[in-house]
């Protein structure tokens, strides 16, 4: 194997520089892949416009965590790998004592253990993350349909931490890929979802993928006018799952909901941002506010699984690809708000 690689550098707002990097090597219980298929994906698209992650990545720093490889090279005590193996390696793992994950609530762990790297030729997946967080793909599965396994247990996790309840009506606003995933998992599972989006793209993408109904309006007022009108006497829905992550779009989700209704504050805005809700409304209609972040391993089991098991239309998200050195060009179209969903780079 090569000594040199080529791999997508962070060093800053909107620069992203291919240069060639070191071929990693596997230590005690890592493993080494081939990356055979990296997704482009909406926390990429905010990192490359912002520079920066708070809790992600800090540049300069090797870029990219939704990923699906081969192994070339598995460190010494790493028995459930072996080089050849198709494997999707997800881009985080708990640690598994700290206060947060004795709760069950290993998304929040203190020390919760991040990747990035896989707009490279190689990357390197720590041993935490082997050991609780990867997974075998069966040959029946397109590699790039196993790296949707991220996003997807972010979309899952976001729609069960709603607590639907069967024939609840659901409203996901937002027509991006994590937007289209959730409306997916909820239409898969047997809700009526209202979809409310922005772009002409976006509206026959989200019929595809099983809404209801597509509310796309010129004004917020006018979308939550049009979205209650498809609900009984106008009362509302009954989850409201925001996947935007602006302040007039957290506000939009509260006045979407029902009395007794949930909000699912699941995009996530920029550091610092605050919002104005009406506690008048959240208070006296009795509404539950909620807010999901990340995903856990017993969760991205679950996304593998919808994957694997044919139902979940994993080819509907992955509409285009591209070369390593063209992923600039792929950021730049995509920050124009183009009709892709993703873009797969295979190095």
């Amino acid at each position: 194997m090569a000594t040199t690689m080529q791999a997508a550098i962070l060093h800053g707002r909107e620069d992203v520089r291919i240069e060639q990097v070191p071929v990693p090597e596997a230590a005690p219980g890592e493993l080494v892949l081939r990356v055979d298929a990296a997704l482009t994906c909406g926390t990429d698209l905010k990192v490359f416009r912002r520079g920066y992650h708070a809790r992600m990545i800090v540049p300069p720093a090797l870029f990219g965590h939704e990923l699906a490889g081969t192994v070339v090279e598995a460190g010494a005590g790493v028995r459930e790998f072996a080089p050849g193996d198709r494997v999707v390696a997800l881009n985080s793992a708990p640690c598994g004592e700290c206060f947060y994950c004795a709760r069950g609530q290993e998304n929040l762990c203190d020390d919760l253990l991040f990747n990035n790297g896989a707009y490279a030729e190689f990357i390197r997946i720590p041993a935490r993350i082997v050991a609780k967080n990867t997974l075998r793909i069966p040959s029946s599965v397109p590699l790039e349909h196993a790296a949707l396994t991220e996003p997807l247990a972010c979309a899952v996790h976001g729609f069960e931490d709603s607590r639907p309840q069967p024939g609840d009506t659901i409203a996901v606003i937002g027509g991006g890929p994590l937007g289209l995933m959730i409306l997916h998992v909820a239409a898969l599972a047997g809700h009526k979802v209202i979809a409310i989006v922005r772009h002409d793209g976006q509206v026959e993408a989200a019929r595809q993928l099983g809404a209801a109904h597509v509310v796309q309006a010129s004004t917020i007022r006018k979308a939550i006018r049009d979205t209650r009108a498809l609900t009984p006497t106008g009362r509302g829905v009954d989850i409201a799952i925001e996947a935007v992550g602006t302040p007039e779009t957290w506000q939009e989700a509260v006045e979407l909901v029902r009395k007794g209704g949930t909000v699912n504050f699941f995009g996530g805005c920029a550091l610092g941002t605050h919002v104005n809700i009406d506690t008048n409304r959240v208070h006296y209609s009795g509404i539950t506010l909620r807010a999901t972040f990340h995903h856990t391993p017993a969760i991205c089991r679950k996304a593998f699984n919808l994957i694997c098991g044919g139902r979940f239309q994993a080819g509907a998200f992955i509409t285009g690809r591209a070369h390593l050195y063209e992923l600039n060009r792929v950021f730049q179209t995509l920050m124009n708000r183009s009709s892709e969903i993703k873009t797969a780079i295979v190095p």
